[in-house]
């Protein structure tokens, strides 16, 4: 028994002495394992780590926040109405109820550039409406609005525009030359802030003499219905509308009466009464605001009167008159709508050339014809761009 007691001891001691030996070697291997992990990474590479997570970590944070900083920015610009540009129009045709060819032009010229009325563009829309001294003051009342372009075709809206304000863009549609009549330094440079059209109105004068006579051959005199104010100096040294006649009558020889009436209250009856006095066989209208509302009357006292007409304008034809010839007049304004485009997407207007009419119109009513008793020579009407029936 106490020899059994004996081996059992010895047997603890042996396996005691085998596990410290394993502890030994595993300590050694450990021991090495370490050198070599040592040798691998150097001792300040635990410290490089920590520091790179930091930044790692910084940078995280910081990310995030600059992001929701854009986040805020995008939503607070987005929440931001865009600006709507606004134009100020003064015509010298039509009314609110009809505006008329040169506004619905300009309108189909907005359209066609992708604008929409009341919803990424607005329009401050003036009217004549005949009363021709008023058109300077309709005219700074637009400036004083502060409207980013103004579209301007009555000569004396441009020039007290052009005397109220050198900022705001102005894009005129004038019967006049520009050059001459001091608004452009010239077609090609025009400098300043002035741009835009001019429809060679007066220019075609002669052209609708020949016209007039081409239809009714037998005439020798013909009466020219004008504004007293037409007839002498406008301020500005532009020369008198009625003068652009006298020239190209002479030629054709044509004797040319000056039927002058005077505003606010023009007496166009008795001005039809001295053309019949004067032995006038045909009319000419010398276009002018203080007509503007007045053309059916006008219209009615030539076929009262049976006196075939000319026109400078299309509407006049269409209120009754019997003939006109010139520029598209739709055309111009919706050239102009071209030129607001171009301003309001950055361009200054002294770098926008003056344009002149490309597309002209002649237009004849039938209508009319039948009234008075005229026919159309066959060769006129194939000639003409548009008949009214």
């Amino acid at each position: 028994m106490i020899s059994d007691f004996a081996m059992r001891i010895a047997d603890c001691k042996n396996r005691t002495e085998a596990e410290q030996g394993l502890r030994s070697e595993f300590a050694d291997r450990a021991k090495v394992m370490s050198k070599k992990s040592s040798d691998q990474f150097p001792s300040h590479f635990s410290i490089d780590l920590k520091a790179a997570l930091r930044n790692l970590k910084s940078a995280i944070v910081t990310g995030a926040m600059l992001f929701m900083l854009c986040s805020f920015c995008s939503s607070a610009t987005a929440q931001q109405p865009a600006k709507v540009p606004r134009i100020g129009y003064l015509s010298r045709t039509g009314d609110s109820k009809n505006p008329g060819p040169q506004v619905e032009g300009f309108r189909q010229g907005l359209r066609d550039l992708g604008y929409i009325e009341g919803k990424n563009i607005l329009v401050e829309y003036r009217y004549i409406e005949g009363k021709s001294d008023s058109i300077p003051s309709i005219a700074a009342e637009l400036v004083q609005l502060k409207v980013d372009v103004l579209v301007l075709g009555p000569l004396p809206a441009i020039r007290a525009a052009k005397q109220a304000t050198k900022t705001i863009p102005i894009v005129m549609v004038t019967t006049q030359d520009p050059v001459a009549a001091g608004f452009v330094d010239s077609l090609a440079r025009p400098g300043g802030n002035i741009t835009g059209l001019t429809t060679l109105q007066r220019e075609l004068s002669g052209k609708r003499l020949e016209l007039l006579k081409e239809v009714v051959p037998g005439i020798s005199r013909v009466a020219a219905l004008v504004d007293v104010i037409q007839l002498s100096e406008l301020s500005g040294g532009t020369a008198n509308d009625f003068q652009w006649y006298e020239a190209p009558a002479r030629a054709l020889k044509l004797q040319l009466q000056p039927l002058a009436v005077r505003g606010p209250n023009p007496d166009f009856e008795g001005a039809f009464q001295a053309a019949a006095k004067g032995g006038a066989s045909a009319l000419i209208t010398v276009s002018g605001g203080l007509f503007n509302s007045h053309e059916k009357r006008i219209m009615d006292l030539a076929i009262k009167n049976r006196l075939p007409s000319m026109h400078e304008r299309s509407d006049y034809v269409e209120a009754g008159g019997l003939m006109s010839y010139s520029a598209d007049d739709a055309d111009n304004y919706r050239r102009a709508a071209y030129y607001v485009d171009r301003i309001l997407k950055g361009a200054k207007p002294a770098d926008l050339p003056v344009e002149q009419p490309t597309k002209f119109e002649f237009v004849i009513n039938l209508k009319t014809a039948k009234q008075i008793g005229l026919t159309i020579p066959p060769e006129v009407l194939a000639r003409a761009s548009r008949l009214i029936k």
